[in-house]
Formats: C-alpha cells, sequence, structure tokens
C-alpha cells in the first residue's frame, strides 16, 4: 500500500494557447487536476501577471474556479526576480530600492495569495550584476529574503524559494545556504530538476543538488530538460533560447531517482505543511515542452497533457500515490 501521496497541481497558463482563464480551466479539469498555480491570466482584459489583477477580475476567476472545481495551490509571483543592486550589467532586469519593494509588491502578493485562498507564494532569490559571483551577494541576499519570510508569516503565509539559473539561488548548494542563514518557518525551498538540468548538471550532480535542498523543501517544480550539446563552464545562461524542455520521463534528471528517494520524505513534509495549513505537498507541473523564457513557458493543452501522463509514469514507478478526478468526484460535482 502506498503510503506517500502528492497533490498533482501545474501553472495552468502554460495549458492555454491563449491564456484565457476558461481554456486554462477547461484544460486542467479535463486532465483531471483540481489544483492549478495562478500566474499569467486573460480574464477578459488581455493577458496579464497576477500581480496585475483588479479586484473585479480576481471576483470573476473566484466564480469560474467554482465552476470548473480548481483551487490555487500557489502564488506564481515573480517576487525576487529583481536585480540584487542598482548596477548597470547588460540585462534588462529591473531594480526596486527593497524598503519600496516590500511594501508594495510583497505586501500585494500576500494580498492575492489571500484573495485566492492559497497559503503558499513562489518567489525568488534575487539577480547579482552579472558577471560576478552569486555567493559573493548571499548575505545581502539573506537580510532581504529573511524580511520577505517574515512579512509572508505575518500574513499567515509560505514563501517558496525557487532553484533557477541566473539567481543567487541558482543551485541547491546555495539555495541550502541561504535557507539555514534565513531559518525561518515561513520560508520553505522548491525544487526544479530541469531549472538544473539546463545549466549543465549531470544526472548525479542534480541529485546532489536535490539532496542538499531536501531539508528545506516544501515542494516541487516539475519540468526535465534533455542535454543535446556539451555544456560549457556553469554560469549565465540565455533563458529565451533554451529549447529542449522534455516531459520528466524523457529527460535528463533521472526523476524516477528523486521520486522513489522523496517519496521516504513525503509523510514527515506532509505533517509539517499541514501545521502551516497547507493541503500537502505539491508537484507543480511547468513543463514548458514547447519553449521556456525568464518569466514563464508554453506546452499547450496537448502537450501538458503529455508532460502530466509521462509524470504520473514517474509517481506510479516510484510507488507515489495521487489523485485524479474519477467518476466519483462527478458525482459530487453534480449535487444529486
Amino acid at each position: 500500500m502506498t503510503t506517500s501521496q502528492v497533490i498533482l497541481t501545474g501553472f495552468a497558463d502554460e495549458s492555454a494557447n491563449q491564456k484565457t482563464a476558461e481554456q486554462q480551466f477547461s484544460a486542467f479539469a479535463a486532465l483531471g487536476l483540481e489544483y492549478y498555480s495562478i500566474r499569467f491570466i486573460d480574464v477578459g482584459n488581455g493577458i496579464k501577471n497576477v500581480m496585475e489583477l483588479t479586484k473585479a477580475e480576481i471576483a470573476k476567476l473566484r466564480t469560474l474556479e467554482g465552476e470548473y472545481g480548481l483551487n490555487v495551490s500557489s502564488l506564481g509571483s515573480p517576487i525576487g526576480k529583481v536585480k540584487l543592486l542598482d548596477q548597470e550589467d547588460g540585462t534588462k532586469n529591473r531594480f526596486v530600492p527593497f524598503k519600496k519593494y516590500l511594501e508594495k509588491d510583497v505586501s500585494k502578493a500576500c494580498e492575492l495569495a489571500h484573495a485566492f485562498e492559497t497559503k503558499l507564494i513562489r518567489g525568488f532569490s534575487f539577480y547579482h550584476p552579472k558577471g560576478t559571483d552569486p555567493k559573493d551577494h548571499i548575505a545581502q541576499a539573506v537580510d532581504q529574503l529573511g524580511q520577505i519570510a517574515e512579512a509572508c508569516h505575518r500574513s499567515d503565509l509560505t514563501f517558496g524559494l525557487e532553484v533557477e539559473a541566473n539567481l543567487i539561488g541558482q543551485n541547491g548548494d546555495i539555495l541550502a545556504e541561504i535557507h539555514k542563514k534565513v531559518n525561518h518557518p515561513a520560508m520553505m525551498l522548491i525544487f526544479d530538476a530541469g531549472n538544473l538540468v539546463c545549466q549543465g548538471y549531470t544526472p548525479d550532480e542534480v541529485y546532489d543538488q536535490y539532496v542538499v535542498m531536501k531539508p528545506g523543501m516544501g515542494w516541487m517544480h516539475v519540468k526535465d530538460y534533455k542535454i543535446t550539446k556539451p555544456v560549457g563552464e556553469k554560469g549565465h545562461i540565455d533563458e529565451d533560447a533554451l529549447k529542449n524542455f522534455v516531459p520528466s520521463d524523457l529527460g535528463d534528471s533521472a526523476y524516477e531517482r528523486i521520486m522513489r528517494d522523496f517519496a521516504l520524505s513525503i509523510p514527515k513534509l506532509e505533517k509539517k505543511l499541514k501545521k502551516r495549513g497547507i493541503p500537502g505537498v505539491f508537484c507543480d507541473l511547468e513543463p514548458h515542452v514547447k519553449g521556456g523564457g525568464q518569466f514563464g513557458g508554453f506546452s499547450g493543452p496537448d502537450g501538458f497533457g503529455v508532460a502530466l501522463r509521462g509524470f504520473c509514469r514517474v509517481l506510479d514507478f516510484a510507488g507515489v500515490g495521487y489523485h485524479l478526478r474519477d467518476f466519483e468526484d462527478v458525482i459530487a460535482a453534480r449535487g444529486f
């Protein structure tokens, strides 16, 4: 009998050709998913990032969620995807003075999380100046992330720090160090194997990065990558040039190995999360199978279905349980 169970969710904008709310929700309901992470969405006034939504748009989305039987698993916010220092470094990344960022952007993200009744905010570890060593900036990142974690904590929310290229927390080693130094119950780590493979990490190295992140992990993003040519020194990468994202059963992350190990941690992690009001351990699909970039990716309804079925095969292999909508759910939704 399976004792470990995850909750399947995903970035719904990846499943919709025009990113309309109805397309996103139809795709997810048809795939059998009951949760989604909200990032980019068109509620009738053009595509907006979740941070730009109006009260009227939020109200409309809440009604549609009820219609399609969906709940928000996490706010897919861009918090932390700004420059740490006000320095020109040839990138288009913006700089916002931190006090202002905390008062405006972070508090807005907290408000939105409450509006969508989710306990989780996805975020990042700031851009260090391109060409500099991320390790030289850990102290400042720790100070700022600690303040973000505290702001989330005061709102009874949890901030998840995702591993991603070009940020200070570009790998598991640095993120684990940041997590230890911030040492705050409201900050957890988000493992993403695809974000490591695309930087040139081998399957063994990806596993080692997962192991070092595991004590701080709160949930997982699911995407994978296929390395088709030798990768040079791990450094700054052109995120918009990444073209080889694949489903998690076909890539170079060795998800089968990761999930077999993760299965052993799930019951304990689930208890920890439930104490913070989080329903369970989310595996958040962000497949990028039709392309990815700095602020999002795309899979289409077909690609998202392929990616979900691929991950379900991985979970079956690893002996991890999950639930997709079945006839019992349909009967419950009928209400008679």
